[in-house]
């Protein structure tokens, strides 16, 4: 079978999966395909012409990537990009199909972490967006270093012939760019956001180098902030796109004012709590290196929408009904972080999962502080998989509400 045949048939496989609505036509056509045609990634990534950007990290990667499509779409650019956040190789495979379509169209594709270096070395990628690394999926992934390790190589290699774009504050992240070219740093510098101190679920707390404890002057959001080792002297590099001003909003979103080379921009964000800040960030940094405008860039910013399954909004039975995902102990401390903004006491919602896509350890809910919502909450409802143990972990936070516990 020639691989133009290859590609028809998995592309039919896509069509077949979206009419008759399952789930499968984001995955199922790349794994087809790359069973026929091993090296299917590199073979259609030559197709886009305007070379592939690759965004990773831990939290955020599917929002970052979707404000960058939603800035490159004002800029009148043709983008090819996994907007539904199937981020392994197969996914990237599936929205390859449509690649080779326009003459500029640009490959924007969220990776998922341990998959980023195979992936870059078939797209042979000129542009990364690394953004943060959490501990997270210990079962798949085991310790932070592990997946270090692996940018280290990557970047390494790429050096030269890539930009790289990473965030300042997470310092296994930032240190990928110590003397080195072709980097840009972006971050938080607004104080007004301090934590009060490094949070006991904080991931990296020693010096990469030296093995040193950092000393920190703010922490913004888990172990990110601005920090420095009294071993061997490294320090947060000091970033050239970053956020000024930060006003949260609760979950009504945040109001932004952020720097860049290229001058400064007020930025209204439907999106909320500081997480989505840095994915703010993060997506000016890479949209300011793929050519946008800054007026671009406020646009595609204030006109992201939420990303099905990360942020959703509704109404039920004339309520006003938000859903969230989070996953590890930073995210779900921004979570709640955000709702403590909130006016009122709070019905919550909580389900927990132990299934293969969301990790089987669900330990971390013990390193989430929960506890910051004693007196705030009016009712809760646990569920999912787990629902006993959500229910347990609220107990222990001192949530003196009722709490029902449907298990599925």
């Amino acid at each position: 079978m020639t691989f133009r045949l290859e590609v028809a048939l998995a592309r039919a496989l896509r069509a077949v999966s979206r009419r008759v609505g399952r789930s499968g036509g984001t995955t199922a056509p790349g794994r087809v395909l790359l069973r026929l045609e091993p090296a299917a990634l590199e073979r259609l990534g030559r197709r886009v012409e305007g070379g592939s950007a690759l965004v990773s990290a831990t939290n955020g990667k599917t929002t970052t990537a979707s404000m960058v499509a939603s800035v490159l779409q004002r800029a009148g650019r043709r983008v090819v990009h996994n907007r539904t956040g199937s981020n392994m190789h197969w996914g990237v495979a599936t929205a390859l199909l449509d690649a080779g379509r326009a003459n500029d169209e640009i490959g924007l594709f969220e990776v998922d972490e341990a998959w980023l270096a195979p992936v870059a070395r078939a797209l042979d990628a000129r542009v990364f967006l690394l953004s943060n690394l959490f501990r997270d999926q210990l079962d798949r992934y085991g310790e932070l270093e592990f997946l270090a390790d692996s940018w280290a190589g990557l970047v390494a290699e790429r050096a030269g012939s890539a930009s790289f774009l990473l965030n300042a504050d997470d310092p296994l992240v930032a240190d990928l760019g110590r003397e080195r070219g072709g980097v840009t740093y972006f971050g938080v510098e607004d104080d007004s956001q301090r934590l009060p101190d490094l949070q006991h679920a904080a991931d990296s707390k020693r010096c990469r180098n030296c093995g040193t404890t950092y000393s920190y002057e703010a922490v913004y959001l888990g172990h990110l902030g601005r920090y420095s080792c009294p071993g061997c002297g490294r320090e947060r590099p000091r970033p050239s796109i970053a956020a000024r001003r930060v006003e949260l909003l609760g979950m009504s979103g945040s109001r932004i004012e952020i720097t860049t080379p290229q001058g400064s921009l007020d930025v209204e964000l439907l999106l909320p709590g500081l997480y989505n800040v840095y994915n703010a960030l993060a997506a000016t940094a890479l949209a300011l290196e793929l050519g946008a405008s800054l007026d671009e860039v406020r646009a595609g910013l204030e006109g992201a929408a939420a990303v099905f399954g990360r942020v959703e909004r509704l109404v039920l039975h004339g309520r006003d009904v938000t859903i969230l995902l989070v996953k590890n102990p930073a995210g779900a401390n921004e979570v709640l972080r955000t709702l403590t903004l909130e006016d009122g006491r709070l019905d919550l919602w909580l389900a927990l999962n132990d299934k293969i896509a969301d990790g089987r350890d669900i330990s971390w809910v013990w390193d989430a502080d929960f506890e910051v919502l004693r007196q705030r909450v009016r009712r809760v409802t646990c569920s999912g998989t787990r629902a006993e143990e959500m229910a347990l972990r609220l107990k222990y936070a001192g949530i003196d509400a009722p709490i029902d516990v449907e298990q599925w």
